[in-house]
């Protein structure tokens, strides 16, 4: 199984980019996350913002690798303990379909987006930058995935 985080912006800092990476390099091949950037749309003083979220959310669902099952991250969403989301990590494997998990852009997903929804996850109720997310959604995943295998990196 993969994981797709599928996630609007590009070109981020270094930080963002060694953060995401020592987690994602952590997972084992058997839950592999691999990142897919999306083009954000063009953001100026008079942008049409609901066309943006809606070209953004066409090339996000452009992206879904086929028949996978897809999980929004969104602040209306569940809040998973580690120990929830190491369960949803455990059902995500045992059932050999793909994962996209969906990130938005700073104004969030289209309608088109959250209608293809299967789950919907809420990382926190704060509002955390888009870059961020990238880092915490590979932390939480390699701690869960530590929670399944008894491995002592999650210390609860």
């Amino acid at each position: 199984m993969k994981i797709h985080l599928l996630a609007v912006g590009q070109k981020m800092p270094v930080w963002v980019e060694q953060g995401y990476t020592e987690y994602a390099q952590r997972l084992p091949v058997e839950a592999k996350l691999e990142l897919k950037e999306i083009a954000p749309g063009k953001r100026g003083k008079n942008a049409d913002i609901k066309r943006i979220i809606q070209e953004e959310g066409q090339r996000l669902i452009a992206s879904v690798p086929k028949n996978s099952h897809i999980v929004i991250l969104d602040v209306k969403g569940k809040h998973w303990s580690t120990e929830q989301l190491s369960e949803r990590l455990e059902s995500w494997m045992q059932s050999g379909q793909d994962v996209a998990l969906m990130v938005g852009g700073p104004e969030g997903l289209s309608d088109e987006c959250r209608a293809l929804g299967r789950e919907y996850w809420s990382l926190s109720a704060l509002t955390f930058p888009h870059p961020l997310v990238r880092i915490i959604v590979a932390e939480q995943l390699y701690r869960a995935w530590t929670v399944l295998k008894k491995h002592p990196y999650h210390r609860a």
